[in-house]
């Protein structure tokens, strides 16, 4: 029944390049920030806008999954994502680029939620993990390129909210391949579900464990990509559209490292692999404290943004390995554990305005890091 042919795993593939989207809102909070001259504590709540939506709407999604299917989710949240990108292109204020954000945060819950699972119905089981980690390289392609865009529609088209409609372009593009596939419908998975019924499934101390891992995952992805620049700005004095580029790089060693996690997963243990890799992970954000120079500080980023690269992707297949009879209430769950970069990125410009400077973004940082260090060796045991 399962058909992995080229031509239905590659149109669901290119579905991440949408997905990575979310991520440019790391530097357009230097932007926004620049703009319309907010503080740090105030910019610390834009990521929150995409991110939100994660906790809102993931299990709401899952639920409404169930109903009406993967692929039709997938379409549903390219429409929201379409018309999001084009809000603030029309009109550009403070409110618009918010709502832009806002419309990007629920089209990309929905994507994340409908996406991960639908690969389920173009792979087999045994290369989940391997293609998810293809899904997050292509992913990490698109984050990377979010600041050079953004740079170019500054430099070239005079305005960096250009990228906008670059963005819906790509979008458009997604949702037409997607529609022309045919793509077999799910088996083996419950056709109703429920907000409780989906909760209940937090009792599993194991999946309460990976949702938890979830959660600060991506808050020490969205914290790396929003702080990269913050310190180039303030430790090396770099202009914004400088200091983008250490997201840039941030993003080329998380997708260098999605690319080689992409074929060591398939050839040993996840749980192996995340111990070793979220070791390496926290050393270097400890380093990152103390770390002056403007190469050293993007040395310790792209450490951070490789090693973490796969983490996400370990996380996600073992829970949906945990119960496949449940996937696409697990991938709800999983998804909405996203939110955490919307509750990090806060805490770190709270902490940052409460200090005096970014140190306190990275004490966050690390403090994520330390529960995945935890999550790492609990998961060996469980294993």
């Amino acid at each position: 029944m399962k058909n992995s042919s080229l031509g239905r795993i590659l149109p669901v593939l290119f579905g991440f390049f949408v997905m990575g989207f979310c991520d440019v809102v790391g530097i357009a909070t230097s932007y926004v920030k620049q703009d319309f001259g907010l503080s740090e504590t105030v910019a610390g709540f834009i990521p929150s806008m995409v991110f939100v939506w994660f906790l809102l709407l993931s299990i709401p999604a899952a639920v409404w999954m169930n109903r009406l299917g993967r692929k039709r989710m997938v379409q549903i949240s390219n429409v929201v994502t379409l018309v999001g990108m084009l809000i603030p292109f029309i009109d550009y204020s403070f409110v618009t680029c918010m709502a832009g954000f806002v419309l990007l945060g629920v089209g990309n819950t929905i994507l994340q939620v409908s996406l991960n699972p639908l690969l389920t119905n173009v792979v087999s089981g045994e290369r989940l993990t391997s293609m998810l980690t293809a899904g997050q390289v292509i992913k990490a392609v698109s984050s990377f390129c979010g600041p050079f865009i953004a740079a170019f529609a500054l430099g070239v088209l005079g305005e960096w909210r250009y990228l906008f409609p670059i963005f819906a372009a790509i979008t458009l593009v997604s949702t037409l391949w997607l529609m022309f596939t045919d793509i077999p419908r799910e088996t083996g998975v419950s056709g109703t579900s429920s907000l409780g019924a989906t909760f209940s499934i937090l009792k599993d101390s194991r999946i309460l464990l990976l949702f938890l891992g979830i959660f600060f995952v991506v808050g020490v992805d969205v914290g790396t990509n929003t702080v990269a620049p913050k310190l180039l700005i303030e430790r090396e004095g770099m202009s914004v559209d400088q200091a983008g580029f250490g997201s840039s790089l941030y993003f080329v060693c998380r997708t260098v490292g999605a690319f080689i996690g992409s074929f060591l997963l398939a050839k040993m243990s996840d749980v192996t692999y995340f111990r070793v890799n979220i070791l390496v992970a926290l050393a270097a954000v400890c380093v990152l404290f103390f770390a002056e120079s403007t190469a050293f500080i993007m040395v310790l980023v792209g450490c951070i943004g490789f090693f973490c690269s796969s983490i996400f992707s370990v996380i996600y297949s073992q829970a949906m390995k945990s119960r496949p009879d449940k996937a696409n209430e697990i991938s709800g769950l999983m998804i909405m554990g996203v939110f955490g970069g919307a509750v990090i990125p806060p805490v770190m410009g709270a902490l940052t305005d409460a200090i005096g400077n970014q140190t306190g973004s990275i004490a966050v940082i690390a403090a994520c890091m330390v529960y995945l260090t935890f999550c790492a060796f609990r998961l060996r045991k469980a294993c």
